[in-house]
């Protein structure tokens, strides 16, 4: 059995937390781990490492690698060289695993919870043996709510342990799920779908040729890094209007036990511990006259007064109000911001890479301040910029740099100058964190000056 786990989002609905270049499939929104961790844990459960498949895109490749290597010695990761959502995002896995057995796989998404995993398992299991039948078979969740982000199936004719699907419904009209709710035959879609590979092909043959035979073996590279020019003129669409919206094999199957879709502020909240007045808070966070609210704080003081029913987040460059019930369009204001070619739509002044973090602090024309964080033991790549020079002064810890030819050894308060064009590297080589300050000076400050000549992250030909 083969699991695809789907982890290349943008996780717009979870702005500003969640950006393109540090996504909601990164964060630890639930807890302890992050949220491709939670899944990944959860596929374990069901099948061992070997057969679990992470699709992300080229710019989250490494950060999911790392997390990933905490969990499994050699996780198996596909990366797309654009975002092209589901329906290209599962083809490509489904082309990977071509040739081999006609085996079972279950496609899963990053973003969601399960209260009961015992129940999850059993409820897996079931639909295995349903796709047995030639079915694709989806997990559903009885509505508890009106939620018009979701898609719904309506049940219809009883197979086995599940029902043949009757209509699916992505994102309906409020007085839609009203009616879908009192019927009591309509259900969530998790974006969980379990099917005989045979049979996930033979649907894309016939409800999505454009996609599946443009893709074939020869599009991975040795990494499974997937050249562009397969992805070039590939629509954005998801595999539930793609093809499970259109397809006679779809079936569901019911999940009895909670189900959260992490996606969304909204359903934080509902997952989220209450107090008395029904509110949940994460940070440092004040209230006063406070109800039914989420208000998130990512480290500065947030006094909310006298509001009910609202979503309130905060991060160290942008805060979001909205209507609790309209959380599931705040991926609207993220597509104006990227109409406007605004930056906050892609990236956070605090920026996580492999080796650790940065943050930019101040910034002018031909000018840029960063506090840099180099985790024990590890190191950024030897690199050169073609635009810009360097100032590095070590504020705490000690740095190892390397430019050009020669190593020096930098205690704190030291600092050193890094030429345009020299070859460097910083590299923190104790157990314990090191923080640099950097000054960048040049006519053209951006990550896309970056030329990289060796890392230990893979990142030799990414600009990321």
């Amino acid at each position: 059995m083969k699991c695809i786990i789907l982890a290349g989002g943008a996780g717009e609905r979870l702005w500003p937390v969640s950006r393109d270049l540090y996504p909601k499939s990164l964060l630890k929104l639930d807890g302890e781990k992050t949220l491709v961790q939670n899944v990944y844990e959860l596929a374990l459960s069901i099948t061992n490492e070997k057969n679990i498949i992470t699709i992300t895109n080229i710019r989250q490749e490494c950060d999911i690698r790392l997390q990933l290597k905490s969990l499994t010695k050699n996780p198996v990761i596909i990366s797309e060289p654009a975002m092209k959502n589901t329906l290209a995002a599962a083809a490509s896995g489904f082309t990977y695993l071509s040739g081999k057995k006609d085996e079972t796989v279950i496609i899963m998404p990053v973003d969601f919870y399960i209260e009961d995993k015992k129940i999850f398992e059993d409820c897996i299991k079931k639909a295995v043996e349903i796709s047995k039948k030639g079915y694709i078979c989806a997990i559903g969740v009885k509505p508890s709510y009106c939620e018009e982000g979701f898609g719904y199936i309506q049940a219809g004719k009883k197979i086995k342990d599940a029902f043949k699907a009757d209509k699916f419904i992505e994102k309906p009209l409020k007085e839609d799920i009203e009616n879908f709710i009192k019927k009591g035959s309509y259900y969530w879609n998790t974006g969980i779908y379990v099917g005989k590979l045979s049979v996930f092909i033979k649907n894309y043959k016939e409800f999505a040729p454009f996609i599946i035979e443009k893709m074939s073996k020869s599009m991975f590279d040795d990494c499974l890094r997937i050249k562009y020019e397969y992805y070039a003129n590939l629509p954005e669409q998801s595999i539930d209007y793609g093809i499970m919206e259109k397809s006679c094999d779809l079936t569901i199957i019911e999940l009895k036990t909670n189900w959260y879709d992490l996606g969304s502020w909204q359903s934080i909240y509902n997952k989220h511990k209450k107090d008395i007045k029904n509110n949940a808070t994460e940070g440092n966070v004040v209230l006063d006259k406070v109800k039914n609210s989420f208000v998130y704080s990512s480290k500065e003081l947030v006094a909310v007064s006298g509001v009910q029913d609202k979503i309130i987040i905060e991060t160290e460059d942008a805060v979001l109000v909205c209507a609790k019930d309209r959380a599931g369009d705040i991926n609207k204001i993220v597509k104006k911001l990227k109409m406007n070619n605004d930056s906050l739509a892609t990236i956070s002044k605090t920026v996580f890479r492999p080796w650790g973090y940065y943050t930019c602090l101040n910034e002018g024309k031909g000018w840029l301040t960063k506090l840099i964080n180099v985790s024990p033991n590890h190191k950024l790549s030897l690199q050169s910029h073609n635009h810009r020079s360097e100032h590095w002064v070590v504020l705490e810890g000690s740095a190892d740099v390397i430019l050009d030819d020669k190593i020096y050894t930098l205690q704190k308060g030291r600092s050193i100058d890094i030429p345009v064009k020299s070859k460097h590297s910083l590299q923190n080589n104790t157990n314990k964190p090191l923080k640099i300050l950097e000054v960048q000076k040049g006519d053209y400050i951006s990550e896309e000056d970056i030329i990289r000549y060796e890392d230990i992250y893979g990142r030799v030909d990414l600009k990321v």
